[in-house]
């Protein structure tokens, strides 16, 4: 049932206007005042208000027109007026009035206008939501391309943004599923409330429930004062559980529960807090095969696997590479303040033919590396592979610009820096982004690698995307 709002200071009006509304199924509510009608307005947003432009008190109909519209200009507002007070009603139309009736008024002529002015209202929301997901299309396609296989993850994204249902994305580190995951997201009825991004194998084993659901004060050694925890956090709006496979099983059964009764409980906390959240959960290994091995329970597979969403890997949509090949080496030069003016055939032809086993991320890697080598178009030459290790700027060269040739310690840090970023790199997405794990491969003490991730700028979100 539409509700409407009906503002008039007599009595007599507003039953008369209650009885011939209801007559047609509406929910009435009623105000005698501006002010009163604004409390109404908070607390239960009406689709439409039927406002008398002589109310007393502090605000005339005119102003609390004006207010309706700050609060929400979705809302139709029909002006109740008397004979003859026509430049009002040219000013109530101008500022946002969707039409007016004339006192007395005819009861057909009422309702008449009260359904055009439902109707409107209810076009002007859809062409808006329409224009939203349109908008939203365009922003997915220009972050993550639009070829045939595309195209189809973007009419899948559509379909579940629009409902609650939990999603599962599954493909390789590097396709993207944080994109998809924000990208629902935004094209859902939460766009306007929170998203929460966890990366659930960057998260000590000992650290993973108290992080996820809260604890008390006193709960454990360090628990100085009451935290909320990340679905707390995500309450009314999204959450995407990044590398979900790397929850420990216990933490698992905790997980279970939350789906199934959307609440959660703190560490050391007795209370149960209801969470409004959408999940949305990803992985870059098969679940399935985790199920076999006893590492994933199979009823929590099950309860995220509500709707599944497949991101295919970057050599089986090489159709996107020229397209993404561009966007990043615009960003890369707008970074570096460089005009790089794009590929040669051959560095082109090179991007198509190779494997890209690191997907989206590596190609991402592969561009900027190029565009911090080049001078203003990117070459074969200027295109360093991860199993390549040497730059291929300290080859000879014909011309040596002398604004190349620097000290050769300043020249063994930036070979250093590279490689022990890309090390670094290749280990976090090899761990899942675990970096207890990651130290201990690296043959560093973590302190020092939370140091070198912090100087190098390494993202280990982005990682494991």
């Amino acid at each position: 049932m539409s509700r409407i709002l009906i503002v008039d200071d007599e009595r007599d009006m507003r039953w008369i206007l209650s009885n011939i509304l209801r007559t047609e199924n509406y929910e009435i509510s009623e105000a005698e005042s501006g002010e009163q009608a604004l409390n109404v307005i908070k607390k239960n947003t009406p689709e439409l208000v039927l406002l008398d432009k002589m109310i007393p008190g502090k605000m005339d109909g005119i102003e609390v027109l004006k207010q309706v519209k700050n609060h929400d200009p979705s809302i139709s507002v029909i002006m109740l007026t008397a004979i003859g007070d026509s430049k009002s009603i040219v000013k109530a139309v101008k500022m946002g009035a969707f039409d007016y009736i004339i006192k007395p008024f005819d009861d057909e002529e009422l309702l008449i206008t009260v359904s055009r002015a439902l109707e409107q209202r209810s076009l002007s929301l859809e062409v808006k939501e329409l224009r939203e997901r349109l908008e939203n299309r365009e922003s997915l396609e220009s972050v993550m391309g639009s070829s045939e296989t595309i195209r189809h993850i973007h009419k899948q994204i559509e379909k579940v943004a629009e409902t609650d249902f939990t999603v599962l994305l599954q493909g390789e580190s590097g396709t993207g599923k944080e994109v998809v995951a924000r990208a629902i997201h935004q094209l859902s009825p939460r766009r306007d409330r929170p998203f929460i991004a966890v990366d659930c194998g960057a998260i000590p084993d000992t650290l993973v429930e108290s992080e996820l659901f809260g604890y008390e004060k006193g709960a454990f050694t360090g628990a100085d004062a009451r935290k909320e925890g990340q679905f707390e956090l995500a309450n009314t709006g999204t959450i995407f559980l990044d590398e979900i496979g790397n929850l420990p099983y216990p933490v698992q059964k905790k997980m279970l529960r939350l789906i199934q009764e959307r609440k959660v409980q703190h560490l050391g906390g007795k209370k149960l807090i209801n969470v409004d959240v959408r999940i949305i959960a990803a992985s870059n290994e098969n679940l399935s095969a985790q199920i076999d091995q006893g590492a994933f329970r199979n009823d929590l597979y099950y309860r995220l696997n509500e709707f599944m969403i497949t991101l295919p890997k970057l050599r089986e949509r090489k159709d996107d590479i020229p397209f993404l090949a561009d966007k990043f080496i615009k960003e890369t030069s707008n970074e570096l303040k460089k005009a790089v003016k794009g590929f040669s055939h051959e560095a082109m032809k090179k991007l198509m033919s190779y494997h890209w086993k690191g997907n989206i991320r590596e190609l991402k890697n592969v561009i900027r590396r190029a565009a911090l080598l080049c001078e203003d178009k990117v070459g074969i030459e200027h295109l360093i592979f991860d199993h390549e290790k040497i730059p291929s700027y300290f080859c000879f060269q014909d011309y040596v610009d002398p604004q190349n040739i620097r000290p050769l310690k300043e020249v063994n840090k930036q070979i250093v820096g590279m490689v022990e970023k890309e090390a670094i790199s290749n280990a976090l997405v090899f761990t899942k982004g675990n970096k207890n794990r990651a130290s201990r491969i690296l043959e560093i003490d973590y302190k020092t690698l939370l140091t070198k991730i912090k100087n190098y700028g390494i993202n280990t979100m982005e990682l494991m995307q």
